[in-house]
């Protein structure tokens, strides 16, 4: 099964990058000069001509001490603005390579509107972006609502962030070691993600050994540590919770799939002893059998029609330090030839959904053997039998509670009942996913097998198909 590889700038959403910068004023004040003059009634008119003298005299050097004091003012504001640029000029911000210029200097005039308070700024410091202006403590971050005081920021939509808030919201992180998944050399952040769960991690843990669950195939995290069966195969919690370690255990839903198929018109007369082995039985089991097609490189199940003695499970395993599978306890069976199907073989420890979705395949190749279906092509046979299997994965999600729609019994067991009624949230969603397994496989015999033959019965129904199928050999078209 493939997987999914995504490759994006930052983020998947839109992102952009700025700068502010502060811009301070001196807070100089002089008077304006005077134009009102005293009353002089008390003074004698040849007076009048020193009096206006003298005030005249006051007036001129009031305006040169004015020219003076705005000349002084306008050479430290070239001076505060050339060292200004010499910071920027020495270290310029950059983001992914770019690197931004900084906004001239501007000067409030006094009759600015604060972008944040929607009040006048005044004379003062204020900063200049987002095509507005701000009180420096109104520009805030919109996730910490704190002032941003640094030269660069991010934003998301028309939000500005801090830039490390903006990574902490919006840059993923590993499903697995739960850091920043880092940038390739090219500045891009690039992950992997499964097509069903879409768990996300970091390309280097492909790699690096981390092992997946046998059933859902997800990865293991980091701070979650997978029950290890005997065989090697890492098995996820939540998988287990719902896991048949044994033959005995295994039989309550071997009676549910009989009913399925009773259901359909389709039972099975000759009893078919059902086992429940290790990966290393199968394998010896698969070896002895001359007919019969395998799903390579992992076989979970197989239909035996040769007479063979198989190691079978006898007892529950339980679980020692270090989360691993201790005192498996096997026996051995021998399989003797009282019809076409010896035996049928499940490979153990995998949850019931997964397990029943393998019984109803395996069950198919037993009833296509008894009911005489002689020398179909691998397409034909594994692709009906993966029919069935996806018909029972849909009647047990359809019906939530876990009896089967197509089954005419009421019956079924305490154990079976016990099982069905804990249904879990997660047991409904990895029926969902043995049923994606199943319609996106990609092999020409499980896969396109799978989809022809579905397509038929669509069509046409089961019964017309199997029809069909015994007179041809093939599927309706």
């Amino acid at each position: 099964m493939g997987w999914l590889s995504k490759i994006f700038k930052g983020s998947s959403h839109r992102i952009s990058e700025g700068q502010y910068h502060e811009k301070y004023r001196d807070d100089g004040v002089w008077n304006e000069p005077s134009n009102s003059l005293d009353t002089l009634s008390e003074y004698e008119n040849d007076d009048i001509d020193h009096a206006i003298a003298l005030s005249l005299s006051e007036e001129e050097q009031k305006r040169a001490k004015a020219i003076e004091n705005a000349s002084t003012l306008e050479e430290d504001e070239l001076l505060a603005r050339a060292l200004q640029e010499s910071l920027n000029a020495d270290s310029p911000p950059r983001e992914n390579g770019h690197a931004y210029q900084p906004v001239p200097f501007l000067f409030s005039s006094g009759f600015r509107i604060c972008a944040g308070c929607n009040t006048e700024i005044g004379h003062g410091r204020f900063l200049s972006c987002m095509d507005a202006y701000w009180h420096p403590e109104c520009f805030r971050c919109h996730a910490c609502n704190q002032p941003i005081s640094d030269y660069e920021f991010s934003m998301s939509g028309n939000y500005p962030y801090h830039k490390s808030c903006y990574k902490e919201l919006y840059h993923p992180k590993c499903d697995v070691c739960k850091q920043f998944i880092p940038t390739n050399m090219n500045g891009l952040i690039e992950y992997r993600a499964h097509p069903f769960w879409m768990q996300k991690y970091c390309p280097s843990h492909e790699m690096d050994g981390t092992p997946r669950c046998c059933s859902c195939e997800r990865m293991e995290p980091r701070d979650i540590k997978y029950v290890t069966l005997d065989d090697g195969r890492k098995l996820c919690l939540e998988c287990l919770d719902s896991a048949i370690m044994d033959t005995n255990e295994c039989q309550p839903l071997y009676l549910d799939i009989q009913e399925f198929y009773e259901g359909l018109n389709m039972k099975i007369e000759q009893q078919v002893p059902l086992l429940l082995v290790e990966r290393q039985a199968l394998n010896e089991a698969m070896e002895g059998e001359k007919n019969g097609h395998h799903h390579l490189p992992e076989t979970r199940g197989l239909c035996l029609s040769e007479e063979q003695t198989v190691s079978t499970i006898l007892r529950r395993p339980r679980i020692g330090a270090g989360n691993k599978i201790m005192n498996m306890i096997t026996e051995p069976y021998r399989l003797t030839r009282r019809c076409e199907v010896t035996a049928i073989l499940i490979l153990y420890g995998l949850p019931r959904l997964l397990t029943g979705s393998i019984l109803a395949h395996e069950m198919m190749h037993a009833w296509l053997r008894l009911k005489g279906y002689r020398s179909l092509s691998q397409e034909v046979e594994e692709g009906i039998c993966q029919v069935l299997a996806h018909m029972w994965l849909d009647s047990e999600i359809i019906s939530g509670s876990g009896s089967n729609v197509a089954s005419t019994s009421s019956s079924s067991s305490a154990s079976t009942s016990s099982k069905k009624g804990s249904r879990s949230q997660f047991e409904r969603k990895l029926g969902d996913f043995f049923k994606h397994q199943i319609e996106s496989d990609t092999s020409p015999a499980y896969g396109d097998g799978f989809r022809a033959g579905n397509q038929a019965v669509l069509r046409y129904g089961l019964r017309p198909t199997l029809d069909h199928i015994k007179l041809t050999g093939t599927f309706p078209c």
